[in-house]
C-alpha cells in the first residue's frame, strides 16, 4: 500500500465524502458544530445527511478552521480522515458534561484530534497511525504547542465504529500522554519540545 497524507481540499473533498459513505457515517464531521439538541442531531443524521455534506464543503471552501484535517490517499480514493483544528474551533467540545468541568488549560495554539474515519477495507493497516504522525507534524509546523485527542475508553475492545475519536494505544504509542479525564474518556496530550502539558 503506497499511502499518501494531505490536509483536505475542495478538490478533494469529493473522494473524500465517499468515504462517509463507505463508512455507513452521515455526520460527514459536523457533529462538533451541530448546535442543536441530541435528537435534532439524530433527525438530521437519519433524514438530512446532504445538510452535514454541504456545511461542510462550504466550510472547507471559504478556508473555516472547522472544516480543516487530513486525508490519507491510496491512488485516487481517500481511505482515511482525520479531523485537525484548532480546539477553539470546536467549542462544544469544552460544554460536554465529560469534560466542561475538566481545567485543561488556554485555548491558544491547541489543536485538536475531533475524530478518525478509516475505510472498512483499510482497517488495520497503519492508515489511522499515518494521520496522527502527520497531524503532529502539520500541528508543530503551523506553532501549535501541543495537540489533544478525546478517545473513548471502555473496559471491553471497542468495535470499529466505535474508535471514530480513534484508539488510546495508538494515541499513546505517538507520544500522547494522559493529561485529564475519567477512565473512560481521557484527554490525551501530545506537547512540543519547549512546552509542558498543562502550561
Amino acid at each position: 500500500m503506497t499511502l499518501r497524507v494531505t490536509p483536505l481540499t475542495p478538490d478533494l473533498v469529493s473522494a473524500w465524502a465517499l468515504l462517509f459513505g463507505a463508512c455507513a457515517s452521515s455526520c460527514f464531521c459536523r457533529y462538533w458544530h451541530f448546535e442543536g439538541t441530541k435528537n435534532d442531531w439524530l433527525a438530521r443524521l437519519a433524514f438530512s445527511p446532504e445538510t452535514n455534506e454541504e456545511e461542510q464543503r462550504t466550510r472547507l471552501a471559504v478556508g473555516h478552521p472547522s472544516a480543516r484535517g487530513l486525508v490519507a490517499l491510496e491512488g485516487e480514493d481517500v481511505v482515511g480522515w482525520l479531523k485537525l483544528s484548532p480546539r477553539s474551533a470546536v467549542p462544544k467540545l469544552r460544554r460536554l458534561p465529560v469534560y466542561r468541568a475538566l481545567d485543561l488549560g488556554p485555548e491558544d495554539d491547541v489543536m485538536s484530534i475531533g475524530c478518525l474515519l478509516v475505510h472498512p477495507s483499510y482497517r488495520r493497516r497503519g492508515v489511522a497511525r499515518a494521520l496522527v504522525r502527520e497531524a503532529l507534524v502539520v500541528a508543530k509546523a503551523s506553532g501549535a504547542r501541543a495537540v489533544e485527542a478525546y478517545p473513548h475508553r471502555r473496559g471491553e475492545e471497542l468495535r470499529d465504529e466505535e474508535l471514530w475519536m480513534g484508539p488510546v494505544a495508538l494515541f499513546e504509542e505517538e507520544g500522547f500522554r494522559a493529561l485529564d479525564g475519567n477512565a473512560a474518556y481521557p484527554v490525551l496530550r501530545c506537547a512540543f519540545e519547549g512546552h509542558v502539558a498543562g502550561e
